[in-house]
Protein backbone atom coordinates (compact mmCIF):
# COMPACT_ATOMS: atom_id res chain seq x y z
CA UNK A 1 0.00 0.00 0.00
CA UNK A 2 1.35 3.44 -1.25
CA UNK A 3 1.80 5.95 2.03
CA UNK A 4 -0.26 8.65 2.64
CA UNK A 5 1.72 12.10 1.96
CA UNK A 6 2.77 13.89 5.22
CA UNK A 7 3.63 17.35 6.10
CA UNK A 8 7.47 17.87 5.81
CA UNK A 9 7.26 20.24 8.52
CA UNK A 10 6.14 19.73 12.56
CA UNK A 11 4.79 21.76 14.92
CA UNK A 12 6.74 23.95 17.14
CA UNK A 13 4.19 26.73 18.48
CA UNK A 14 0.69 26.55 18.20
CA UNK A 15 -2.06 29.46 18.56
CA UNK A 16 -4.74 29.19 20.39
CA UNK A 17 -8.82 29.10 18.83
CA UNK A 18 -11.62 30.91 20.20
CA UNK A 19 -14.25 28.87 20.27
CA UNK A 20 -18.07 30.74 19.63
CA UNK A 21 -22.08 29.22 18.71
CA UNK A 22 -23.86 30.17 15.36
CA UNK A 23 -25.81 32.61 17.87
CA UNK A 24 -22.84 34.80 18.66
CA UNK A 25 -21.42 34.52 14.97
CA UNK A 26 -24.80 35.95 14.25
CA UNK A 27 -24.92 38.84 16.27
CA UNK A 28 -21.78 39.52 15.34
CA UNK A 29 -21.94 39.83 11.28
CA UNK A 30 -25.04 41.64 12.21
CA UNK A 31 -22.83 43.96 13.85
CA UNK A 32 -20.71 44.23 10.80
CA UNK A 33 -22.60 44.88 8.83
CA UNK A 34 -22.69 41.87 6.95
CA UNK A 35 -18.98 42.49 5.92
CA UNK A 36 -16.89 39.98 6.69
CA UNK A 37 -13.35 42.24 6.43
CA UNK A 38 -15.10 44.24 9.64
CA UNK A 39 -14.95 41.06 11.95
CA UNK A 40 -12.69 41.17 14.66
CA UNK A 41 -10.04 37.79 14.26
CA UNK A 42 -11.17 36.44 17.61
CA UNK A 43 -14.34 36.13 16.11
CA UNK A 44 -13.50 33.62 13.93
CA UNK A 45 -12.50 30.02 14.41
CA UNK A 46 -11.06 29.23 10.99
CA UNK A 47 -9.86 32.05 8.87
CA UNK A 48 -9.92 31.71 5.20
CA UNK A 49 -10.36 35.12 4.05
CA UNK A 50 -6.66 35.28 2.61
CA UNK A 51 -3.66 33.49 2.07
CA UNK A 52 -2.21 36.80 2.13
CA UNK A 53 0.41 37.52 4.98
CA UNK A 54 -1.64 34.92 7.08
CA UNK A 55 1.05 31.66 6.64
CA UNK A 56 3.35 30.17 9.45
CA UNK A 57 6.89 31.42 9.11
CA UNK A 58 10.04 28.44 9.80
CA UNK A 59 12.56 28.44 12.65
CA UNK A 60 15.17 29.90 9.85
CA UNK A 61 12.71 32.59 8.90
CA UNK A 62 12.44 33.51 12.61
CA UNK A 63 16.18 33.41 13.25
CA UNK A 64 16.10 35.95 9.94
CA UNK A 65 13.90 38.26 12.63
CA UNK A 66 16.39 38.51 14.89
CA UNK A 67 19.55 38.90 12.16
CA UNK A 68 17.27 42.21 10.78
CA UNK A 69 19.65 45.32 9.96
CA UNK A 70 17.67 47.91 10.70
CA UNK A 71 19.87 50.61 8.87
CA UNK A 72 18.02 53.33 6.77
CA UNK A 73 20.02 53.08 4.10
CA UNK A 74 22.35 49.90 2.80
CA UNK A 75 21.09 47.64 5.37
CA UNK A 76 22.60 44.43 4.81
CA UNK A 77 18.73 42.76 5.21
CA UNK A 78 18.16 44.20 1.86
CA UNK A 79 21.30 43.16 -0.22
CA UNK A 80 20.49 39.63 1.33
CA UNK A 81 17.02 40.35 -0.16
CA UNK A 82 18.44 41.67 -3.31
CA UNK A 83 20.47 38.61 -4.04
CA UNK A 84 17.80 36.60 -3.76
CA UNK A 85 15.65 37.77 -5.76
CA UNK A 86 17.94 38.55 -8.54
CA UNK A 87 18.89 35.00 -7.87
CA UNK A 88 15.98 33.29 -8.23
CA UNK A 89 14.33 36.28 -11.03
CA UNK A 90 17.58 36.68 -13.05
CA UNK A 91 16.60 40.42 -13.35
CA UNK A 92 18.72 43.21 -12.89
CA UNK A 93 16.82 45.73 -10.63
CA UNK A 94 14.94 45.14 -7.50
CA UNK A 95 13.17 47.51 -5.45
CA UNK A 96 11.44 46.07 -2.19
CA UNK A 97 8.04 47.90 -0.99
CA UNK A 98 5.03 47.19 2.00
CA UNK A 99 3.01 45.06 0.03
CA UNK A 100 1.86 44.21 -3.73
CA UNK A 101 -0.48 46.93 -4.09
CA UNK A 102 2.50 49.07 -3.20
CA UNK A 103 4.56 47.71 -6.03
CA UNK A 104 1.55 48.09 -8.60
CA UNK A 105 1.82 51.66 -7.52
CA UNK A 106 4.35 52.34 -8.15
CA UNK A 107 4.86 50.41 -11.23
CA UNK A 108 1.81 52.17 -12.48
CA UNK A 109 2.37 55.80 -11.66
CA UNK A 110 5.99 54.98 -13.87
CA UNK A 111 3.93 53.41 -16.90
CA UNK A 112 0.28 54.12 -16.64
CA UNK A 113 -1.46 57.09 -18.44
CA UNK A 114 -4.63 58.70 -18.79
CA UNK A 115 -6.74 56.78 -21.26
CA UNK A 116 -4.43 53.33 -21.44
CA UNK A 117 -5.57 49.38 -21.73
CA UNK A 118 -3.83 47.09 -19.93
CA UNK A 119 -4.29 43.60 -21.29
CA UNK A 120 -4.36 40.75 -18.69
CA UNK A 121 -5.62 37.94 -17.19
CA UNK A 122 -8.69 38.54 -14.98
CA UNK A 123 -6.75 40.84 -13.17
CA UNK A 124 -7.26 40.90 -9.37
CA UNK A 125 -8.77 43.80 -8.08
CA UNK A 126 -6.06 45.72 -6.32
CA UNK A 127 -4.43 45.84 -10.20
CA UNK A 128 -7.90 46.68 -11.61
CA UNK A 129 -8.89 49.41 -8.94
CA UNK A 130 -5.14 50.79 -9.43
CA UNK A 131 -5.75 50.83 -13.14
CA UNK A 132 -8.79 52.56 -13.00
CA UNK A 133 -8.37 55.03 -10.64
CA UNK A 134 -5.42 56.54 -13.48
CA UNK A 135 -8.34 56.74 -15.83
CA UNK A 136 -6.96 53.57 -17.59
CA UNK A 137 -8.76 50.59 -18.32
CA UNK A 138 -8.40 46.75 -17.64
CA UNK A 139 -8.64 44.40 -20.77
CA UNK A 140 -9.46 40.95 -19.63
CA UNK A 141 -8.13 38.59 -22.48
CA UNK A 142 -8.45 35.17 -20.20
CA UNK A 143 -8.76 31.87 -22.05
CA UNK A 144 -12.81 30.86 -22.36
CA UNK A 145 -12.06 28.04 -20.91
CA UNK A 146 -11.32 29.73 -17.78
CA UNK A 147 -15.24 30.54 -17.58
CA UNK A 148 -16.49 26.54 -17.14
CA UNK A 149 -16.33 25.69 -13.72
CA UNK A 150 -15.98 21.84 -14.56
CA UNK A 151 -13.28 22.03 -17.49
CA UNK A 152 -10.28 20.33 -16.34
CA UNK A 153 -8.12 22.28 -18.70
CA UNK A 154 -4.96 22.45 -16.96
CA UNK A 155 -4.43 26.05 -17.32
CA UNK A 156 -6.74 28.32 -17.09
CA UNK A 157 -5.13 30.74 -16.04
CA UNK A 158 -3.73 31.21 -20.09
CA UNK A 159 -4.28 34.28 -22.35
CA UNK A 160 -6.14 33.98 -25.03
CA UNK A 161 -4.20 34.61 -27.39
CA UNK A 162 -6.45 35.84 -30.35
CA UNK A 163 -8.24 38.07 -27.89
CA UNK A 164 -4.84 39.75 -26.90
CA UNK A 165 -3.63 40.07 -30.48
CA UNK A 166 -6.88 41.92 -31.56
CA UNK A 167 -6.41 44.23 -28.43
CA UNK A 168 -2.95 44.66 -29.40
CA UNK A 169 -4.08 45.76 -33.22
CA UNK A 170 -6.97 48.04 -32.13
CA UNK A 171 -5.06 50.03 -29.37
CA UNK A 172 -1.56 50.64 -31.18
CA UNK A 173 0.10 53.28 -28.59
CA UNK A 174 -2.40 52.91 -26.03
CA UNK A 175 -1.02 49.69 -24.57
CA UNK A 176 2.31 50.06 -21.99
CA UNK A 177 2.82 46.82 -21.14
CA UNK A 178 0.63 43.40 -20.63
CA UNK A 179 0.18 41.90 -17.38
CA UNK A 180 0.52 38.41 -16.43
CA UNK A 181 -0.79 36.79 -13.22
CA UNK A 182 0.39 33.76 -12.26
CA UNK A 183 -1.39 31.88 -10.54
CA UNK A 184 -4.23 33.67 -11.79
CA UNK A 185 -6.12 34.18 -8.48
CA UNK A 186 -9.56 36.19 -10.03
CA UNK A 187 -10.68 33.10 -11.71
CA UNK A 188 -9.57 30.01 -9.32
CA UNK A 189 -6.20 30.66 -8.83
CA UNK A 190 -5.24 28.73 -11.93
CA UNK A 191 -1.42 28.27 -13.31
CA UNK A 192 -0.07 29.87 -17.09
CA UNK A 193 1.99 27.64 -18.80
CA UNK A 194 5.55 28.63 -20.24
CA UNK A 195 4.28 28.05 -23.64
CA UNK A 196 1.58 30.50 -23.23
CA UNK A 197 4.13 32.97 -21.92
CA UNK A 198 6.61 32.60 -24.75
CA UNK A 199 3.25 33.14 -27.42
CA UNK A 200 2.55 36.41 -25.31
CA UNK A 201 6.29 37.80 -24.96
CA UNK A 202 6.60 37.16 -29.04
CA UNK A 203 3.44 39.11 -29.25
CA UNK A 204 4.43 41.84 -26.94
CA UNK A 205 8.14 41.91 -29.50
CA UNK A 206 5.93 41.77 -32.46
CA UNK A 207 3.74 44.94 -31.34
CA UNK A 208 6.48 47.22 -29.28
CA UNK A 209 4.76 46.85 -25.40
CA UNK A 210 6.48 45.48 -22.48
CA UNK A 211 5.46 42.11 -20.88
CA UNK A 212 5.30 42.28 -17.12
CA UNK A 213 4.27 39.37 -14.99
CA UNK A 214 2.44 39.87 -11.48
CA UNK A 215 4.20 37.06 -9.52
CA UNK A 216 2.31 36.82 -5.97
CA UNK A 217 2.01 33.32 -6.40
CA UNK A 218 4.97 32.62 -8.93
CA UNK A 219 6.27 29.02 -7.17
CA UNK A 220 2.26 27.93 -7.00
CA UNK A 221 2.42 28.12 -10.28
CA UNK A 222 5.84 26.79 -11.01
CA UNK A 223 4.68 23.74 -9.42
CA UNK A 224 2.11 23.23 -11.88
CA UNK A 225 4.09 23.64 -14.87
CA UNK A 226 6.29 20.86 -13.48
CA UNK A 227 3.91 18.38 -13.41
CA UNK A 228 1.58 19.39 -16.01
CA UNK A 229 3.53 20.53 -19.21
CA UNK A 230 5.85 17.60 -20.29
CA UNK A 231 8.57 19.96 -21.07
CA UNK A 232 9.55 20.83 -17.55
CA UNK A 233 8.78 17.65 -16.19
CA UNK A 234 12.56 16.98 -14.93
CA UNK A 235 13.16 20.89 -14.26
CA UNK A 236 13.49 21.99 -10.39
CA UNK A 237 10.89 24.37 -9.50
CA UNK A 238 13.82 26.98 -9.37
CA UNK A 239 14.69 26.44 -12.80
CA UNK A 240 11.24 26.79 -13.85
CA UNK A 241 10.86 29.73 -11.85
CA UNK A 242 13.88 31.26 -14.00
CA UNK A 243 12.54 30.24 -17.19
CA UNK A 244 9.01 32.23 -16.11
CA UNK A 245 10.62 35.62 -15.60
CA UNK A 246 13.26 35.23 -18.42
CA UNK A 247 10.17 36.07 -20.84
CA UNK A 248 9.20 39.14 -18.90
CA UNK A 249 10.47 42.60 -18.51
CA UNK A 250 9.50 42.88 -15.12
CA UNK A 251 7.08 41.95 -12.14
CA UNK A 252 5.46 42.90 -9.41
CA UNK A 253 4.89 40.96 -6.42
CA UNK A 254 2.97 40.41 -3.37
CA UNK A 255 5.32 38.70 -1.33
CA UNK A 256 2.73 37.66 1.22
CA UNK A 257 1.90 34.93 -0.30
CA UNK A 258 4.91 32.64 -2.15
CA UNK A 259 7.22 34.44 -0.22
CA UNK A 260 5.86 33.06 3.69
CA UNK A 261 5.58 36.43 4.97
CA UNK A 262 3.65 38.63 7.16
CA UNK A 263 4.39 41.67 5.11
CA UNK A 264 6.18 42.67 1.94
CA UNK A 265 6.71 43.03 -2.02
CA UNK A 266 8.42 44.00 -3.95
CA UNK A 267 9.43 45.08 -8.11
CA UNK A 268 12.27 43.62 -10.11
CA UNK A 269 13.31 44.48 -13.91
CA UNK A 270 15.43 44.55 -16.52
CA UNK A 271 15.39 48.44 -18.16
CA UNK A 272 18.08 50.70 -16.15
CA UNK A 273 15.46 53.80 -17.04
CA UNK A 274 12.77 52.47 -16.08
CA UNK A 275 14.37 51.33 -12.67
CA UNK A 276 15.67 54.94 -11.88
CA UNK A 277 11.47 56.14 -12.41
CA UNK A 278 10.40 53.71 -10.00
CA UNK A 279 13.10 54.51 -7.42
CA UNK A 280 11.64 57.84 -7.56
CA UNK A 281 7.89 56.60 -6.82
CA UNK A 282 9.30 54.76 -4.34
CA UNK A 283 11.22 57.81 -2.18
CA UNK A 284 7.51 59.32 -2.18
CA UNK A 285 5.26 56.75 -1.72
CA UNK A 286 7.03 53.98 0.41
CA UNK A 287 10.63 54.80 1.73
CA UNK A 288 14.09 54.72 0.83
CA UNK A 289 14.99 52.29 -2.25
CA UNK A 290 17.04 50.26 -0.09
CA UNK A 291 14.21 49.06 2.24
CA UNK A 292 10.88 50.49 0.76
CA UNK A 293 8.55 50.05 3.09
CA UNK A 294 10.44 47.32 5.01
CA UNK A 295 11.80 46.53 8.25
CA UNK A 296 14.81 44.68 7.92
CA UNK A 297 14.04 41.71 9.59
CA UNK A 298 11.13 41.51 7.58
CA UNK A 299 13.27 41.78 4.37
CA UNK A 300 15.63 38.99 5.90
CA UNK A 301 12.62 36.71 6.93
CA UNK A 302 11.39 37.18 3.13
CA UNK A 303 14.65 36.22 1.56
CA UNK A 304 14.45 33.15 3.34
CA UNK A 305 11.25 32.34 2.10
CA UNK A 306 11.63 32.53 -0.97
CA UNK A 307 14.17 30.03 -1.18
CA UNK A 308 11.99 27.54 0.69
CA UNK A 309 9.24 28.79 -1.02
CA UNK A 310 10.42 27.33 -4.22
CA UNK A 311 11.04 23.96 -3.34
CA UNK A 312 9.11 20.63 -4.47
CA UNK A 313 8.69 19.26 -1.43
CA UNK A 314 6.92 22.37 0.41
CA UNK A 315 4.87 22.89 -3.01
CA UNK A 316 4.08 19.40 -2.85
CA UNK A 317 2.96 19.57 0.96
CA UNK A 318 1.10 22.90 -0.51
CA UNK A 319 -1.10 21.89 -3.18
CA UNK A 320 -1.56 18.32 -1.30
CA UNK A 321 -3.36 20.21 1.15
CA UNK A 322 -6.05 22.45 -0.92
CA UNK A 323 -6.67 18.70 -2.82
CA UNK A 324 -7.87 17.16 0.24
CA UNK A 325 -10.40 19.84 0.90
CA UNK A 326 -11.56 20.02 -2.39
CA UNK A 327 -11.02 16.44 -3.07
CA UNK A 328 -13.66 16.17 -0.06
CA UNK A 329 -16.29 18.76 -1.37
CA UNK A 330 -16.63 16.99 -4.47
CA UNK A 331 -17.92 13.77 -2.50
CA UNK A 332 -20.16 15.73 -1.14
CA UNK A 333 -20.82 16.68 -4.37
CA UNK A 334 -20.62 20.49 -3.30
CA UNK A 335 -19.94 22.48 -6.50
CA UNK A 336 -16.52 23.92 -7.20
CA UNK A 337 -13.85 25.44 -9.63
CA UNK A 338 -12.31 22.26 -11.31
CA UNK A 339 -9.29 21.82 -11.54
CA UNK A 340 -8.25 22.94 -8.20
CA UNK A 341 -6.03 25.96 -7.97
CA UNK A 342 -2.59 26.37 -5.96
CA UNK A 343 -3.67 28.30 -2.67
CA UNK A 344 -7.50 28.00 -2.63
CA UNK A 345 -10.95 26.12 -3.14
CA UNK A 346 -13.44 28.31 -5.09
CA UNK A 347 -16.83 27.47 -4.49
CA UNK A 348 -19.29 27.99 -7.42
CA UNK A 349 -22.07 30.03 -5.49
CA UNK A 350 -24.40 30.14 -8.72
CA UNK A 351 -24.88 26.12 -8.46
CA UNK A 352 -24.61 26.31 -4.54
CA UNK A 353 -27.66 29.37 -4.05
CA UNK A 354 -29.39 29.30 -7.41
CA UNK A 355 -32.73 31.01 -5.88
CA UNK A 356 -30.88 34.20 -4.82
CA UNK A 357 -30.48 36.50 -7.51
CA UNK A 358 -26.91 38.01 -8.57
CA UNK A 359 -28.60 41.44 -8.10
CA UNK A 360 -28.25 40.47 -4.41
CA UNK A 361 -25.31 39.45 -4.05
CA UNK A 362 -25.45 35.20 -3.94
CA UNK A 363 -21.81 34.91 -3.43
CA UNK A 364 -21.42 37.22 -0.38
CA UNK A 365 -24.68 35.70 1.09
CA UNK A 366 -23.15 31.77 1.04
CA UNK A 367 -20.30 33.25 2.72
CA UNK A 368 -22.09 34.96 5.55
CA UNK A 369 -23.92 31.77 5.99
CA UNK A 370 -20.80 29.98 6.09
CA UNK A 371 -19.61 31.62 8.89
CA UNK A 372 -22.57 31.76 10.49
CA UNK A 373 -23.15 28.22 11.03
CA UNK A 374 -19.55 27.14 11.32
CA UNK A 375 -17.18 30.47 11.86
CA UNK A 376 -15.28 30.08 8.94
CA UNK A 377 -13.80 33.21 7.16
CA UNK A 378 -13.53 32.98 3.20
CA UNK A 379 -14.79 35.97 0.72
CA UNK A 380 -16.73 36.72 -2.22
CA UNK A 381 -15.36 36.63 -5.42
CA UNK A 382 -18.29 37.99 -7.55
CA UNK A 383 -20.27 40.77 -7.85
CA UNK A 384 -19.34 42.65 -4.69
CA UNK A 385 -15.68 42.86 -5.80
CA UNK A 386 -16.48 42.99 -9.34
CA UNK A 387 -17.72 46.38 -8.06
CA UNK A 388 -19.38 49.18 -10.40
CA UNK A 389 -18.05 50.22 -14.13
CA UNK A 390 -16.32 53.48 -13.64
CA UNK A 391 -18.56 55.20 -16.48
CA UNK A 392 -22.07 53.93 -16.00
CA UNK A 393 -21.75 53.13 -12.44
CA UNK A 394 -24.10 49.86 -12.84
CA UNK A 395 -22.68 46.84 -11.53
CA UNK A 396 -20.56 44.58 -12.93
CA UNK A 397 -21.81 40.78 -13.41
CA UNK A 398 -18.74 38.46 -13.44
CA UNK A 399 -19.01 35.47 -15.48
CA UNK A 400 -18.15 33.80 -12.49
CA UNK A 401 -19.37 34.14 -9.14
CA UNK A 402 -17.66 32.44 -6.34
CA UNK A 403 -16.68 31.86 -2.48
CA UNK A 404 -13.13 31.35 -1.98
CA UNK A 405 -11.57 29.56 0.27
CA UNK A 406 -7.97 30.55 0.75
CA UNK A 407 -5.84 28.16 2.57
CA UNK A 408 -3.08 30.44 4.71
CA UNK A 409 0.58 28.47 4.08
CA UNK A 410 1.59 26.01 6.78
CA UNK A 411 -1.16 26.86 9.26
CA UNK A 412 -3.86 24.12 9.05
CA UNK A 413 -4.36 20.97 9.83
CA UNK A 414 -5.93 18.17 7.70
CA UNK A 415 -8.44 17.62 10.64
CA UNK A 416 -9.29 21.43 10.45
CA UNK A 417 -9.82 20.80 6.53
CA UNK A 418 -12.28 18.20 7.10
CA UNK A 419 -14.41 20.58 9.55
CA UNK A 420 -14.45 23.34 6.46
CA UNK A 421 -15.48 20.40 4.27
CA UNK A 422 -18.50 18.59 6.52
CA UNK A 423 -19.76 22.29 7.25
CA UNK A 424 -20.19 23.21 3.70
CA UNK A 425 -21.72 19.77 2.57
CA UNK A 426 -24.39 20.53 5.77
CA UNK A 427 -24.78 24.07 4.13
CA UNK A 428 -25.25 22.31 0.96
CA UNK A 429 -27.91 19.88 2.28
CA UNK A 430 -30.10 22.74 3.35
CA UNK A 431 -29.33 25.47 0.13
CA UNK A 432 -33.29 25.21 -0.74
CA UNK A 433 -33.89 27.58 1.98
CA UNK A 434 -31.74 30.34 1.04
CA UNK A 435 -34.15 32.51 -1.45
CA UNK A 436 -33.09 36.29 -0.23
CA UNK A 437 -29.69 37.67 -0.30
CA UNK A 438 -28.45 41.22 0.81
CA UNK A 439 -28.42 44.68 -0.59
CA UNK A 440 -25.69 47.84 -0.14
CA UNK A 441 -26.56 50.17 2.32
CA UNK A 442 -22.76 51.64 1.79
CA UNK A 443 -20.04 51.45 -0.54
CA UNK A 444 -16.87 53.15 -1.46
CA UNK A 445 -16.29 54.54 -4.74
CA UNK A 446 -14.02 52.22 -5.78
CA UNK A 447 -12.54 48.57 -4.19
CA UNK A 448 -15.81 48.47 -2.39
CA UNK A 449 -15.80 45.03 -1.15
CA UNK A 450 -13.46 45.67 1.56
CA UNK A 451 -15.44 48.26 3.11
CA UNK A 452 -19.07 47.88 2.44
CA UNK A 453 -22.06 48.02 4.52
CA UNK A 454 -25.50 45.44 3.77
CA UNK A 455 -28.43 44.52 5.10
CA UNK A 456 -30.58 41.75 4.30
CA UNK A 457 -33.28 42.18 1.72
Amino acid sequence: MKLPYIEPYKIKMVESIDQSTPEMRKKWIEEASFNLFKLKSNQVMIDLITDSGTGAMSDKQWAEIMLGDESYAGSSSFFKLEKTVKTLTGFKHFIPTHQGRAAENVLFSALVSKEDLIPGNSHFDTTKGHIEYRNATAVDCTVNEAFDLEDNYPFKGNINLQKLEKTLQKYPGKIPFVLLTVTCNSNGGQPVSIENMRDIRMLCDQYGVGFFIDGARFAENAYFIKIREKEFANHSIKQIVKEMFSLADGMTMSAKKDGIVNMGGFIAMNDSELYKNCSTFTIMYEGFVTYGGMSGRDMGALAQGLIEGTTFEYLESRIQQINYLGDRLVEFKVPVLKPFGGHAIYIDAVKFVPDIPKEEYRAQSLAIELYIVAGIRGVEIGTLLADRDPKTRENRFPKLEMVRLAIPRRTYTLSQMEYVAVALKNIYDTRKEAKRGYEIDWEAPIMRHFTVKLKKK
